[in-house]
């Protein structure tokens, strides 16, 4: 499984973008919100995380492998959680990628429906789908920082607030802001049985 892709981008099409990483060069399709934030990088450096996946019908005799990519890591994860929705797949996904990583995440965790069924191949039976299966995997997405570096990760004292604070600088979150996030949330005294439910709390009271 190739899982990045680096090397100069050298065309921006309407569903893929042209990666030369020599002596090869590589078709990556992108959501078109990827696709905006890679329009002005042409002839520099660029670095996607990537998904594989064969298309077309085996019976039929033709399979084609298609490289996906993603400017974070967040993003990849988010894509590969939206395409194990009943009735989503892979080529549906990518349709729905219009919108950051982050709107996507806060409307399925917050149940807006009817804005999700507006995304491009949803519609509202498929949007429910979406919010009943993820629902509660969403605040860690919910919480991306956009444009921010991914920093180090530090030893902290219990592996839940470890690795909260790794998914929220992993998220873009800086050192700090890291650390302060997870303090005043444990400050209220709750007791969190895992991760997902301390970066649930850390997202309400964020938003």
């Amino acid at each position: 499984m190739i899982v990045s892709i680096a090397g100069k981008l050298v065309q921006v099409g309407e569903i893929s973008v042209i990666i030369q990483a020599a002596p090869f060069d590589y078709e990556v399709y992108v959501g078109d919100y990827t696709r905006r934030q890679l329009q002005n990088q042409i002839g520099n450096e660029v670095r996607l995380h990537t998904l594989d996946y064969i298309e077309g019908n085996a019976q039929g005799g033709r399979l084609t492998p298609r490289l996906i990519g993603f400017s974070t890591l967040p993003e990849r994860q988010f894509f590969d959680l939206f395409c194990s929705v009943d009735g989503v797949g892979v080529k549906k996904a990518l349709r729905a990628m219009v919108r950051p990583v982050k709107e996507l995440a806060v409307l399925i965790e917050e149940q807006d429906a009817k804005t999700l069924s507006a995304l491009p191949g949803i519609g509202p039976a498929t949007s429910e789908k979406v919010i009943a299966k993820l629902r509660r995997k969403m605040p860690r997405f919910a919480l991306m920082v956009a444009g921010e570096e991914v920093a180090d990760s530090m030893e902290v004292e219990s592996p839940i607030v470890s690795d909260t604070y790794d998914a929220l600088v992993t998220l873009g979150h800086s050192e700090s802001d890291a650390r302060k996030l997870i303090d005043e949330t444990l400050a209220t005294g709750k007791k969190f049985k895992d991760t997902e439910s301390l970066l649930t709390a850390i997202y309400q009271r964020s938003k």
